[in-house]
């Protein structure tokens, strides 16, 4: 897949995910890490936010290198939610444990996929010339 395909696929990505943020808040309010100051709605909403403009810049061929290299320290950043969520849901059934434990390697493939999203093409002509 070539990375403007994969970013534009990442975009509606992290564009649903930031909306969920704002249509669903209470399940990402809960994996908010207590540690943070402030309160977790406030965190629940700044992400959303930054998961749109993410989002947004992905789209956008003139800023899509910096926001993929931003969506992939993104992802990095949201770590610590996932293993409060992974820790939170350690007693409940195994159905749930194994959506919250899969949530962390998940991580991995998602900063690899922003990482190749921010990359630029190079389409090569017949004879491997570069056009």
């Amino acid at each position: 897949m070539t990375p403007a395909r994969s970013a534009l696929l990442l975009a509606g990505l992290m564009a649903s995910a930031g909306l969920a943020h704002f249509a669903a808040p209470s399940q990402f309010d809960s994996i908010v890490p207590r540690s943070l100051p402030g309160s977790p709605r406030a965190w629940t909403r700044a992400s959303g936010a930054a998961e749109l403009v993410l989002a947004a810049g992905l789209a956008i061929p003139a800023t899509r290198r910096a926001s993929a290299h931003a969506t992939a320290l993104f992802f990095a950043g949201v770590f610590p939610a996932n293993v409060k969520m992974a820790y939170d849901w350690r007693h409940r059934s195994t159905p749930e444990r194994a959506v919250a434990y899969a949530r962390l390697p998940l991580q991995v493939p998602l900063i690899v996929w922003a990482r190749h999203a921010g990359k630029q093409h190079v389409r090569r002509g017949p004879a491997g010339a570069d056009r």
